[in-house]
């Protein structure tokens, strides 16, 4: 039996959506990590330290990954990657990783600012990781996350449809840098006509595959 640790920093996916509450039966959650980023725009000192200790309380509780629900704090796992031995996986590696080697042009949709540097950034080192040569468009849909914790999905949905529609019209393929967003993934694929890329799935199928590796 292998252990998974997962760090929540939003209510999001227990309160509103509930596809991962649905994938997952153990949850971890600080819910002010996020308020915290989104409100100074960056990842402080307090934060980045508080993820490190939740990494290394996770390895020292005896789990055998840990895997990181958050974009917008996908950059404080590469200093608390080093504070451990077992693998810390970013929610967003597997959907980077496969936006690098898909796409030509891709257009990143946003519904929270401070997710859109570490989602372009991560899709970059991808491509370099490949040796790829990308052109990345963004766009952020600025409030719609607020929006969808006021529990008013049919405006959030409207919102992120909307400008995905005009993003699409300048690339082959579109990344949701937010995983709420998940679910719009074949209405977005319907009235674009592009390949959408969300985290959820890959994610946890990637997962699934580190955690084991070693036996097969």
């Amino acid at each position: 039996m292998k252990t998974l640790a997962l760090i929540h920093t939003s209510l999001v996916f227990i309160n509103v959506e509930s596809m991962m509450r649905d994938i997952f039966e153990e949850v971890m959650v600080d819910n002010s990590l996020l308020p915290d980023v989104m409100a100074s725009g960056e990842i402080s000192a307090a934060v980045q330290e508080r993820m490190n200790l939740y990494v290394q309380a996770a390895a020292l509780a005896g789990a055998d990954a840990v895997l990181s629900l958050c974009s917008s704090l996908g950059p404080s796992l590469d200093a608390a990657r080093k504070l451990v031995k077992i693998p810390v996986i970013k929610i967003d590696d597997a959907m980077t990783a496969q936006a690098a080697r898909q796409g030509e042009r891709i257009g990143v949709l946003a519904t929270v600012r401070t997710t859109l540097k570490p989602t372009v950034d991560l899709i970059f080192e991808k491509a370099a990781d490949q040796k790829k040569q990308l052109e990345i468009h963004q766009k952020l849909v600025d409030g719609a996350f607020q929006v969808l914790m006021s529990g008013d999905r049919d405006r959030h949905d409207a919102l992120v449809l909307a400008a995905a529609r005009e993003l699409s019209s300048e690339v082959d393929l579109l990344v949701l840098a937010q995983a709420s967003m998940t679910r719009l993934v074949p209405r977005l694929q319907d009235e674009t006509g592009r390949a959408v890329l969300s985290s959820p799935r890959l994610a946890i199928e990637y997962t699934r595959k580190v955690l084991y590796s070693e036996e097969k």
